[in-house]
């Protein structure tokens, strides 16, 4: 009897930034322009952090979609820092899939931030003004 090994298939987020938005705060999100980072553990991808925004409800939403461990309750966090008032968006726990924070900032900067372990991306600089 032979036994032939097979790689392991690391699991695909089925979700995406916009639909785990949805899921969580409804309506319906886009991309904004330099709105993606991903998180690096050494030289691998864990997982991708995105700044949507809703136009109908003048909302952004920052969505963190696991890349590793997806399917397995692990710690993630999501961060929306508003310029001007120190308001600070935040969300965390240990999740399948993805973490998603919504938050208004009509007019401002932001900067966004997602967190995996210890591992952490996302824009520390203001951006995405308006």
């Amino acid at each position: 009897m032979t036994l032939v090994a097979t790689p392991a298939h690391a699991a695909t987020n089925p979700y995406t930034a916009a639909q785990a938005c949805h899921n969580d705060w409804g309506g319906s999100w886009v991309n904004v322009s330099d709105g993606h980072r991903t998180i690096v553990k050494g030289s691998t991808t864990i997982g991708n952090v995105y700044l949507m925004y809703n136009s109908a409800a003048g909302t952004n939403c920052v969505a963190v979609l696991k890349a590793a461990s997806v399917g397995t309750a692990t710690y993630v966090s999501a961060e929306l820092e508003v310029q001007g008032g120190g308001t600070m968006y935040m969300d965390y726990g240990n999740f399948k899939y993805y973490d998603t924070v919504e938050g208004n900032a009509a007019g401002k900067c932001v900067k966004y931030r997602g967190f995996m372990d210890a591992y952490v991306g996302g824009r520390d600089t203001w951006g995405n003004c308006g």
